[in-house]
Parts: C-alpha cells; sequence; structure tokens
C-alpha cells in the first residue's frame, strides 16, 4: 500500500493507493473521498472489545471503518481536528494510539482498547487508549503541531495527557493527578502521564478535550 500526506502540516490529509483487494480501516468520520472501485464494508467491531463498546460507544455505534479495493484505487483521509499526520510502520510490536489520534492502519494490525471505567487516559470520558498489535502501517493524527520525543533508558518525561497522541509499547507510563495545574473542568489538578524510555511519544501542541471542554458550554443552549 503507497501512500501519500499531503497539505501539510497545518490541515494534512492522507491519500492512500490501493491495489486490488488491498484494504485499509480507517476511522469511521475521517473519510473525505475514493475513487471508483472501492467499496465500503458493513460495520466490523471485531477489532474493539465488548466491554469497550458497551462503556463507551454504545452497541450500535462503529468507531472504524473499513475499506475494500476492487480495483486499483485512492483513498482520502483528513483528521476532525486541523494538524498533521504521522506515519508509523508496525513490525510485531505494539503502538498506543489516543483514540481521537487514531486515523487510519492496514488490516493485518489488530485493534484493542486499554481502558478501565475508573481511571481513564484522559478527563473526557469519551477518549481512550488504542491499543495497535502486530505488523503493518498505521497512521496518527495530531490536532496542532505534533512533536516526536525520544527517550533513553531511564528517561523521564511528563506531559498532559490531552497532548498525547500516541507512543510505543516499550515507554513505561503511568497518570496521575497534579494539583496546581488548572484542568479542563476548571479545577486546580490536572492529569498527567509520566513516560520512561527507552522509546518514542508523539505529542500534540493542542488537547482535543481542551477544546471541546471550553466549546460545548459556550453552545447555545434552550433558553
Amino acid at each position: 500500500m503507497e501512500y501519500e500526506i499531503t497539505n501539510r502540516p497545518s490541515f494534512a490529509e492522507l491519500v492512500v493507493t490501493l491495489d486490488e483487494d488491498d484494504q485499509i480501516r480507517l476511522e469511521a468520520a475521517s473519510l473525505v473521498s475514493y475513487t471508483e472501485g472501492v467499496e465500503v464494508a458493513p460495520n466490523d467491531r471485531g477489532g474493539l472489545t465488548a466491554s469497550l463498546r458497551e462503556s463507551l460507544l454504545g452497541e450500535d455505534a462503529a468507531f472504524s471503518t473499513v475499506l475494500t479495493a476492487d480495483r486499483p484505487g485512492t483513498v482520502t483521509l483528513a483528521p476532525p481536528f486541523p494538524g498533521d499526520i504521522v506515519h508509523y510502520e508496525l513490525r510485531e510490536e505494539t503502538l498506543y494510539v489516543q483514540s481521537c489520534a487514531f486515523l487510519a492502519a492496514e488490516p493485518d494490525v489488530a485493534f484493542d482498547a486499554e481502558f478501565s471505567r475508573d481511571e481513564t487516559f484522559v478527563e473526557n470520558e469519551s477518549d481512550f487508549l488504542l491499543e495497535l498489535t502486530g505488523s503493518g502501517q498505521s497512521f496518527v493524527a495530531s490536532y496542532g503541531a505534533i512533536s516526536v520525543v525520544s527517550l533513553d533508558p531511564g528517561e523521564t518525561y511528563v506531559v498532559d495527557t490531552g497532548h498525547v497522541a500516541a507512543f510505543e509499547e516499550t515507554v513505561d507510563f503511568s497518570v496521575r493527578r497534579v494539583e496546581g495545574v488548572k484542568s479542563l473542568h476548571g479545577t486546580e489538578e490536572a492529569c498527567l502521564a509520566e513516560f520512561e524510555g527507552p522509546g518514542t511519544i508523539w505529542t500534540q501542541s493542542r488537547s482535543p478535550s481542551a477544546v471541546l471542554a471550553w466549546l460545548v458550554p459556550n453552545l447555545p443552549g434552550e433558553s
């Protein structure tokens, strides 16, 4: 599968070229367009655990969509927030991706979710860590600019969880709440992730959770 990332860095799009019988799994709301001969497969929720669907998405919700090429063609994708796109090729390994940062992956990449009802990775309960495992190409989208942080063994780095896009499985992490840093809910307690190397972290300069927390209360409501 060939790909090109266009319109970088602020309004990136992903253009994927599929050969006959090729497939790609994409975030359900990311589809922009596709050429004749590419078909949308029925909703396939097999990559997500039943508990995840029940807890977060609802029984009838579809987190991802699969496209299949009956003949060579192209598919164009774009993330919901303005920002950049990063390519990562998995080689029998695991990549952890913020659910709102997942864009697409090849079908041999398996999906699961790192999720606890009592402790979500971020303050927004609809967000969670998506676990991509196996071999194949994957694509991660950022809200705003994306930065790459490479950690040496034992080196630590602290990031507000809303600004984490993805990280490699070799990176250990723990999530804690810290007083004195304002959270998106207006309290003086933020949700921070402490990472320890070795491995790579991808961070985003804007937080989707933060902008939604500001936007929703300011939308016109019922009088």
